[in-house]
């Protein structure tokens, strides 16, 4: 706390890049009729969870940083875990469906455009947020019938197995078993992206056309998925195997690695990586450009 003015200017400065990135790859893709195929769609709705999931962290984080007392009410930590841990599932499940499209792209080119349908792609887009939804309001209905005999959350923000801990009920079974079967879940989203993707790299030998397209589109997303996979397991492992003999500044940083990292990473891979998203905001800036100096 005693450097939380310098913490406080950084985040300043960090949140609005961070949603600047988000929201020009959104506009992109919303502005550009070329830019409206299910892979373009699906990283829109990756930035746009981005958003939401910043949204309930940075606020509260920036308000604390200026504040003396670091409090927040039952409802409103219940509110923190829901936002966080949905916008998490929403990144995996997202990647999946990515992982699908680049699947039949290149695997299945000629199928292409007969499975992956403007219906197709919005039954995608809701199971990406539906499911996470559904999922984090089980969690949350559980744990909200909890009585709390503690107040004290070792942790920046709400996160659920914080609360549990601080229950007055010694047995909370039922809790930890919801908790990991969605952990196990998500995980196994995780899993069949990677297995998928084992099989892409096969199919990649035969053809150089094909490497090339893994190489454009593929890569992108993979170090996509390392980066949120990465980023969710030190949210976990801190959770639940943090030892307090750890520096604050080491655990303060696991805890905020999903918020610091994806967030922008995602953007810029994208953006730097694909071409014709590239080539569409250069575009879009170099427009401006021309007619501000009109």
């Amino acid at each position: 706390m005693e450097n939380r003015y310098v913490f406080f200017s950084l985040t300043a400065l960090y949140y609005p890049i961070m949603i600047l990135c988000n929201v020009v790859i959104i506009f992109t893709v919303f502005s550009y009729k070329t830019l409206h195929e299910p892979m373009y769609i699906f990283l829109c709705n990756l930035c746009m969870n981005a958003l939401y999931g910043t949204a309930g962290f940075y606020p509260k984080f920036m308000y604390d940083l200026l504040s003396e007392d670091h409090v927040i009410s039952y409802a409103g930590c219940l509110i923190q875990i829901f936002v966080i841990y949905s916008s998490v599932l929403c990144d995996f499940s997202t990647l999946t469906v990515m992982a699908y499209d680049r699947y039949v792209a290149i695997c299945r080119p000629l199928e292409y455009h007969s499975k992956m349908t403007k219906e197709k792609v919005l039954q995608c887009i809701l199971f990406c947020w539906v499911t996470p939804f559904f999922c984090i309001s089980v969690v949350i209905a559980l744990t909200s019938r909890l009585t709390l005999c503690g107040s004290n959350i070792d942790k920046l923000y709400c996160e659920n197995w914080s609360v549990v801990k601080l229950s007055c009920v010694s047995n909370t079974t039922v809790n930890n078993v919801i908790g990991y079967i969605v952990i196990l879940l998500y995980f196994g989203h995780a899993v069949l992206i990677f297995c998928s993707y084992i099989h892409l790299i096969r199919k990649c030998r035969r053809s150089m056309e094909i490497r090339y397209k893994f190489i454009q589109t593929c890569v992108p997303h993979m170090l996509a998925l390392i980066n949120v996979t990465v980023a969710f397991l030190f949210d976990l492992l801190y959770s639940r195997y943090g030892s307090r003999s750890l520096p604050q500044s080491v655990r303060n940083f696991m805890a905020m690695e999903f918020f610091l990292i994806p967030p922008i990473l995602n953007p810029l891979i994208y953006g730097l990586n694909l071409k014709t998203i590239r080539k569409q905001v250069i575009r879009l800036f170099f427009k401006k450009q021309v007619q501000t100096s009109e």
